[in-house]
């Protein structure tokens, strides 16, 4: 019961308590007199000497008071509420505030007068809302789960020049076309509690046969080249599950990630680098250090702890989580089975651990990565030789990585740095013919937000990809150089055109000037290889 409809129930409950009739000296005129006065009424309740905070209708007589102004005292400053009261001074007090509210109305309706079409939009925007939100409940499949799509479209080519791959067939035979492909991934992200996450990646995709993909040249490859695999195959346009993880708080400044199907940033604290807002060449989206931030994907689990910009993450994958093999093992007829599991000689795993720091525009970490089993390194993130240090299937190897970032705060035209190194070792397990023992990598990206027009972007980077530094006899040639120069358009919100040109000095290294001996060609004149592209990106 508001005070309004109180007011009007005090006469009422008044007349219950005093006579039907009064006479003239139960009037009490000037006490009546008193109430009516407007110009006598006081404006906070602590003007009245004989009211405490402490009476029980303090709360009532103070909204009477300062919020609707309609209560008069005596001349001597009490309000004495102790006193009996009658009938016509009741009648008085409620025809003040009466008054009053009168008074409000009457603002209210001129105000609602004044703004009639302004109210008439908003109470249409609110039934629209309200049209749409009920739609919306009643065709959503889950109250708990969220969709997110994107899909890049790639059109372009490669162009080689140099001395060419072994086999005499040529890289501009093999893959010198312009090809048009795509890459699709869904994300199921479902949560129930707020702060958890169960994520499901679908993913699809046709680049097996284009020049992007991590067979051929190998260092051409796209961080959007992606074709569904199948066991020792891959097959185009077929879907199939990338991701498939839960991760959840897990007391003061913890997560935990874990899953069948997940991937070794799903369960790092801190991303190490601000380049690219859009993806081109794969060896740049490793921060610098692909050996380190190997991407593993497979069975595992990890957790990392964060306070104030500190972080410290560590975390195992296994590709061969799925396999109930535990080792490698030859049967007495000859067949071999190459083994799996999850902590075995054959788990194909990566055991990572990563110290961070991040303060608002910058960031900066180590990483360390021990790997077995030729689980360490993405085939289109290193020269050919240096693949197959990395690719062995019975050595390890130890990497290392250090990558930080820094972010202007204002876009302009200072542009974001980020720059990482990695360093890789193998033991005497790996490579035997070639002997092996080490390689390393660098890059440094540029980016521009709101390059010559807002929302859009501009970016650039060099470096080295993952080459062999030592091997048993000395230093190999297998040093190489890569660029990359990009323009993102944001066309909306959801669609952006990014053309893209990327330049690989010596994409085969060592393996490539052995192959230009062996088959009598000039060594002067390595491989050389120029992209170009138009990539199309819609998110959803």
């Amino acid at each position: 019961m508001n005070l309004f409809h109180k007011l009007l129930l005090a006469p009422a409950a008044l007349g219950l308590m005093a006579p039907v009739a009064a006479s003239a000296a139960d009037m009490n005129l000037a006490g009546v007199k008193q109430y009516a006065s407007v110009d006598e009424q006081v404006t906070s309740i602590s003007q009245f000497s004989d009211v405490q905070p402490t009476d029980w209708a303090y709360q009532a007589l103070s909204n009477l008071v300062e919020r609707y102004g309609c209560v008069a005292g005596y001349p001597n400053g009490t309000f004495a509420g102790k006193k009996a009261m009658t009938r016509f001074e009741a009648a008085a007090l409620l025809n003040a505030c009466l008054d009053r509210v009168t008074e409000v109305t009457d603002q209210l309706k001129k105000l609602m007068k004044e703004f009639e079409k302004e109210l008439a939009i908003l109470k249409g925007r609110v039934d629209g809302l309200e049209a749409r939100v009920g739609t919306l409940e009643a065709n959503q499949f889950s109250t708990t789960t969220k969709l997110k799509g994107s899909t890049y479209w790639v059109l372009g080519g490669n162009s080689f020049g140099g001395n060419f791959s072994g086999g005499g067939l040529g890289a501009n035979a093999t893959e010198g076309g312009t090809t048009f492909n795509y890459d699709l991934r869904l994300d199921l992200d479902t949560s129930f509690t707020g702060k958890d996450l169960l994520r499901t990646r679908l993913r699809a995709g046709n680049f097996g046969a284009s020049g992007f993909g991590a067979g051929g040249v190998g260092l051409n490859a796209l961080e959007v080249a992606f074709e569904q695999s199948l066991g020792a195959t891959t097959a185009a346009n077929v879907v199939g599950i990338d991701r498939l993880f839960y991760q959840f708080p897990l007391g003061n400044g913890f997560t935990f990630t874990g899953g069948p199907r997940v991937r070794q940033d799903d369960m790092l604290a801190l991303w190490p680098s601000a380049y690219p807002a859009d993806t081109i060449l794969d060896i740049f989206t490793y921060a610098g250090a692909p050996g380190a931030y190997s991407l593993a994907l497979g069975g595992g689990a990890g957790i990392w702890w964060q306070k104030d910009g500190f972080s410290v993450s560590a975390n195992y994958v296994s590709s061969n989580a799925n396999n109930g093999q535990p080792g490698a093992i030859t049967t007495a007829t000859g067949t071999t089975f190459a083994g799996g599991g999850v902590m075995t000689s054959a788990a194909a795993s990566t055991t990572t651990v990563q110290l961070g720091y991040a303060a608002g525009n910058w960031g900066a970490a180590f990483a360390y990565n021990y790997a077995q089993n030729g689980n360490n390194i993405y085939g289109g993130n290193a020269t050919p030789g240096a693949l197959i240090a990395f690719s062995s299937g019975t050595g390890t190897s130890n990497n290392y990585g250090l990558s930080a970032y820094w972010t202007p705060k204002t876009a302009g035209y200072v542009p974001s740095i980020s720059a990482g190194w990695g360093y890789s070792s193998f033991d005497a397990a790996n490579t035997p013919a070639l002997g092996i023992t080490a390689a390393q990598n660098w890059y440094v990206g540029l980016q521009w937000a709101d390059a010559f027009v807002k929302g859009n972007s501009l970016g650039m980077a060099v470096g080295q990809p993952t080459f062999v530094t030592a091997t048993n006899s000395g230093t190999p040639q297998d040093g190489n150089y890569a660029w990359e120069w990009w323009y993102k358009f944001q066309v909306t919100d959801h669609i952006s055109v990014t053309p893209a040109i990327f330049y690989l000095s010596n994409p085969q290294g060592a393996v490539g000037f052995a192959n230009a001996q062996a088959e009598g060609l000039s060594t002067t004149n390595p491989l050389t290889n120029f992209g170009g592209l138009i990539k199309t990106t819609f998110k959803f």
